[in-house]
């Protein structure tokens, strides 16, 4: 298939799906059980995105970063601030005296705003950490997400981010198709950086610092340069979450949202920009709509079905994730990319696979028993 055909396939698929997405939100009343399809479609782009930005710094330059809420709160807030209207900043600084900040940004500049603030937090944060590895690095990211979130909650800075109290009243989109297509307009330029020559010395680096260096690659610079790159986009999602949400507060962006986009990025394969898209996707899908139900009693006639309350949920969602895990060690794409050859293959040798799948199991079983031995 020449490449023509592959963007002209692209752009068709890309077309059709906001054409549908459209059609869904002028028909579908927000009332309709059916309207959590749109929470799914906004925030599961937008955990594509950071999910994305994640995968470029842990799946293509293979450092180990933690730093992602952090990042994500800095674009949040900084977007907040600049789109509270004058007029309301003193319903919304109402411990502060109506706030330091007395001017409204537009919306896209403000967008741009939330990213380049925390690019430049990641620069400086950069100086000093990206001189560890592995674990060491973990954990110093995740250290200075923490003290970020506790910097935004203190009171002294309170007439800036409102302290501990929440951030209202500001601008927000009103259409499923803004947060869809702003997160794949990201996701676009982030592939387009893994496919361009900073891309191949991301990956280079991954696979081995020293070659990497022997080679004539700066690793510090290209380091802190995928660490920037990868918080900018975490600030633009962080600012698009906010615009979903309508109130952001400080304390909601703890550790536990950056393992989400860890666990995120591994179901979906590490340096797969496809696995961490579809993988966002499945994992909201699964936690905000598809297995609600087992968070609510259930009768069948008098008999009152076991298990089913509420935090249940999270137990199912834990096992699914462990057998994803167990069954797919590399994540569902591994390092592997969508592809319009692979999709026909995929179509083509499905009934044959189907018709081998326990054989499958079998191969696999046997090679992981002889891996163990």
């Amino acid at each position: 298939m020449t490449k023509q055909k592959k963007w002209l396939l692209s752009c068709i698929a890309i077309a059709a799906f906001l054409a549908i997405v459209y059609v869904l939100e002028a028909t579908i009343p927000k009332s309709s059980q059916w309207s959590m399809l749109f929470t799914v479609l906004e925030k599961g782009s937008i955990y594509a995105l950071v999910a994305v930005s994640m995968n470029l710094v842990n799946g293509f330059t293979g450092l180990f970063s933690l730093g992602q809420a952090g990042f994500m709160l800095i674009g949040a807030y900084s977007y907040a601030i600049f789109t509270i209207p004058v007029a309301q900043r003193a319903a919304v600084y109402q411990y502060f005296d109506g706030g330091l900040i007395q001017f409204t940004l537009p919306v896209f500049v403000s967008i741009l705003i939330a990213g380049i603030v925390a690019a430049v937090f990641a620069f400086l944060i950069g100086l000093p950490v990206l001189r560890l590895k592995s674990d060491y690095l973990a954990i110093a990211t995740l250290g200075f997400a923490e003290i970020i979130r506790a910097i935004f909650q203190w009171n002294t800075l309170g007439p800036i981010t409102n302290g501990s109290n929440l951030l209202r009243k500001f601008a927000t989109y009103q259409s499923a198709l803004f947060p869809i297509i702003a997160c794949g307009i990201c996701i676009a330029i982030i592939c387009l950086l893994i496919n361009s020559s900073y891309g191949r010395a991301f990956k280079a680096i991954r696979e081995d610092e020293i070659a990497a260096e022997a080679m004539g690659i700066n690793l510090f610079k290209h380091k802190q340069m995928s660490f920037v790159i990868s918080s900018f986009f975490a600030g633009i999602g962080g600012a698009l979450l906010a615009m979903f949400q309508t109130t952001i507060q400080a304390s909601a962006f703890k550790a536990a949202m950056t393992y989400e986009f860890l666990l995120i990025v591994v179901i979906g394969g590490m340096g797969s920009v496809t696995g961490s898209i579809i993988a966002s996707y499945l994992f909201i899908a699964c936690r905000e709509w598809w297995l609600r139900f087992l968070d609510s009693e259930a009768y069948i006639g008098d008999f009152k079905v076991p298990l089913l309350r509420a935090g249940f949920r999270n137990v199912v969602f834990a096992i699914i994730i462990m057998v994803i895990v167990l069954f797919y060690r590399q994540g569902i794409m591994g390092t592997r990319e969508f592809s319009w050859e692979g999709l026909l293959r995929w179509f083509r040798n499905l009934p044959k696979n189907i018709k081998n799948l326990p054989n499958m199991f079998k191969r696999k079983r046997k090679k992981e028993a002889q891996i163990n031995e």
